[in-house]
């Protein structure tokens, strides 16, 4: 296989002879399509599942909440591959999702979604935090509970290791082991959550699995959770991760696509039906606080999706990193103390503003409605299905350009209707708790 290198980028073996590749600080072309396939699942699959029983499934019910979720990974698979097949464009790789709209639309369409993305990454983490914060507290309470260990303290420890394992992993594709350990913890916590719920619902009386809300605040919370089915399933970093995998890019992007939304999606699907199903309406954000069991084992569970929550985290948190690391040109060892010194300023201080945010509104379901809203609809809907008809524009017949603008105009109705839900609720909720409430 030949490589060649040129003065504005590397060029990777035979497939890609005389395809420039963008400069960047971290790693690339690396990982196997399997590998790649472990970070999109350990994303889909993450904590987040634990509240989907509570933040789906009981504002839509069985119908809404069923055919939700089949419809939305439907629809999320073919976006996704609509972006895995830009990654090569006009003799070019777009290793950003920020490159990529900037090549098709201009320099004010590279800011535009290098904020969209940055806004739906911070929100994703912010949710990760807050997960993470309320397993700690679980973990805790179950050994003592005397109240003295309240969320916002969860979420700052949560920020803290989380800060000091992004310190030591320079870069997504030095997850490696760890995306091995992430899979047992979420395994884990899954199968847990899954059998616990099951023994639950087949000793409990008839659930109730009526829509709780009446009137404009039942419209408002089915709109907000529809957002929450988008969330589930898109990670809106497509380009970042595929940069990181082995030739041929597209093919094995498309490999561990496929795979995400089929097998990797069975964990998911089955925690959240059978959760719903065992609590009906009183399933909660965090399921494993709904759960019967012995308590060394919902204690080990929730100490697993506090884990496995940090490696997740550092996951969407990547791209920011990139940037950071690129712009400074900080590569080589995570030891070096000119590398150690600049992660620890500023990976630190992002995480701590990521935290901070996170213990002051601590409302998971409005923090998941909001970043489905104002980024996961733009990013992965509207971008995908737009740019894919301007970069593909001669190649489409009349009726798939019509199916195209059909998903634009639909997803950009949704995503402002969505994102009008989210701040109602947000706004609600603020009056209701305090800030830094004790969830």
């Amino acid at each position: 296989m030949t490589m060649e290198t040129g003065d504005r980028g590397r060029v990777y073996g035979e497939e890609e002879l005389g395809v420039e590749v963008p400069e960047t600080a971290h790693q690339i072309s690396r990982d196997s399509w399997l590998q790649v396939t472990f970070i999109l699942c350990t994303g889909v699959n993450s904590v987040f599942v634990l509240g989907y029983s509570g933040t789906i499934m009981v504002p839509l019910g069985w119908v809404g909440g069923v055919v939700g979720l089949l419809l939305s990974a439907a629809i999320s698979t073919y976006a996704s591959t609509l972006l895995a097949k830009l990654h090569v464009l006009d003799g070019k790789r777009h290793i950003r999702y920020r490159d990529l709209a900037g090549h098709i639309y201009g320099r004010r369409a590279y800011c535009l979604t290098w904020g969209l993305q940055y806004v739906n990454l911070f929100m994703i983490n912010t949710g990760y935090l807050i997960l993470a914060g309320s397993a700690l507290k679980a973990a805790y309470t179950l050994h003592q509970d005397d109240h003295t260990l309240k969320l916002p303290y969860c979420i700052a420890i949560t920020g803290f290791v989380c800060a000091l394992f992004a310190i030591g992993i320079p870069h997504l594709s030095a997850l490696r082991i760890w995306l091995g350990f992430s899979t047992i913890l979420a395994l884990f916590y899954l199968v847990t959550a899954l059998v616990l719920s099951l023994k639950d619902g087949i000793n409990a009386p008839p659930r109730d699995y009526s829509i709780p809300e009446t009137g404009a605040n039942k419209i408002f919370t089915i709109i907000g959770a529809s957002a929450n089915l988008v969330f589930a399933y898109n990670t809106g970093m497509i380009p970042e991760i595929q940069a990181t995998i082995r030739q041929p890019v597209v093919k094995n992007m498309l490999k561990a696509l496929y795979f995400q939304f089929t097998i990797g999606l069975l964990p998911l699907l089955s925690v959240v039906f059978v959760g719903y199903w065992a609590y009906g309406s009183s399933s909660s954000s965090y399921l494993l606080n709904n759960v019967n069991g012995p308590v060394w084992l919902k204690m080990a569970a929730s100490i697993a999706a506090f884990l496995q929550s940090v490696f997740a985290l550092h996951i969407f948190a990547s791209p920011m990193y990139e940037y950071m690391d690129t712009r400074y040109g900080i590569k080589g060892s995570a030891l070096k103390p000119k590398n150690l010194s600049f992660r620890i300023l500023f990976r630190g201080g992002y995480l701590t503003i990521n935290t901070l945010v996170a213990a002051l509104l601590p409302f998971l379901g409005d923090i998941q409605s909001l970043t489905g809203a104002l980024s996961t609809f733009p990013l992965t809907f509207i971008l995908a299905n737009h740019m894919y008809l301007r970069a593909k524009d001669k190649q489409l017949s009349s009726l798939q350009t019509l199916w195209h603008w059909l998903n634009v105009c639909f997803f950009g109705a949704m995503s402002v209707a969505a994102a009008i839900a989210a701040i109602r609720l947000i706004i609600v909720d603020s009056k209701t708790y305090n800030l830094f409430a004790d969830m």
